[in-house]
Order: structure tokens, then sequence, then C-alpha cells
């Protein structure tokens, strides 16, 4: 069985239930854009101020705000990562082949993978895991620009 027939019975609540065509259209790429766009920045400013500071009470906020904030951003570009998918099954475009829903997917493995070493407390605080979670985080950054740029060329498509 293919995925949009597990979507679909979805979409179709979604559908009946009178949502002006441009909210269905334009409500994914306006709410990601605020998420990639502030809170990605804001995440990846606090991330990297942390590790450049040398006033330790500004890098201790800084990683405080980080700390707080990243899993607040995780969480809303997953439940955004699904809502992208269901307004395409909702648009009766397909799913897998835009570049779109690649940047997407791509960015939501390596948000995963650095929640994931944030939660082994790096490793028992290894510098090496400690860089690799600046780096991985700096590139799913840079890709959910890319992302948000392939979103609108998407959008403009439909």
């Amino acid at each position: 069985m293919e995925i949009r027939e597990y979507l679909e019975p979805i979409a179709d609540i979604f559908r009946n239930l009178g949502t002006p065509e441009p909210i269905v259209h334009w409500g994914h790429p306006l709410m990601m854009a605020i998420v990639v766009f502030v809170m990605g920045s804001f995440v990846g400013f606090t991330g990297w101020r942390r590790r450049v500071v040398t006033d330790e009470t500004i890098a201790v906020e800084s990683a405080s705000n980080h700390r707080k904030m990243a899993p607040f951003m995780f969480l809303f570009i997953a439940l955004g990562y699904t809502g992208g998918i269901l307004s395409l099954v909702m648009q009766e475009q397909q799913i897998f082949e835009s570049p779109h829903f690649w940047t997407g997917s791509v960015v939501l493995a390596l948000l995963a993978t650095n929640g994931l070493i944030s939660l082994t407390k790096f490793g028992g605080n290894q510098a090496a895991l400690r860089t690799t979670h600046a780096y991985l985080g700096s590139i799913a950054l840079c890709i959910m620009f890319v992302h948000a740029v392939l979103g609108l060329r998407l959008g403009l498509a439909i």
C-alpha cells in the first residue's frame, strides 16, 4: 500500500472542513518560514554564541536559551514536515518527486541526530561530539534556507 492511501482519509477530513484554498496552499510555507527564519536563526545564533564568546555569563545564558528553544524548533519542524506532506496530498500533488520533500527529510534527520547527540550529554562532554553537534546544526540550518527556496518554487508551481 502506498503512503498516499494512508494519508488520503486524513486529507479528506481537512478538505471537508472548508479551509480556504490560500490557507491550504500557503499556510504551511508561512508557518514554516517563521519557524525556520526566526526560531532556526535564534537557535543557531545562541548555539554558536555559546561556543565563541569569552564572557562566561553570556555563554551560560546563550547555552540556556539554545537548550530551551532547540527542542521546540525540532517539534515545530517535525509537525510542519507532517503538515507539508498532508498539504501536498490535499492539493493532489506527488510527495516523493519534490526536492523540497527531500531537503525537509534531510533537515529532520540532521536535527534528530543532533538531538540524540545532545541527549547523550555529548557522550560525556566530548569536544568532538560538541563540534559535530555545532556543524550538523549549521548544515541543517543552511539546508533549511535552501528548503525554503525550493518550497517557494514549489508553491508558485502548484
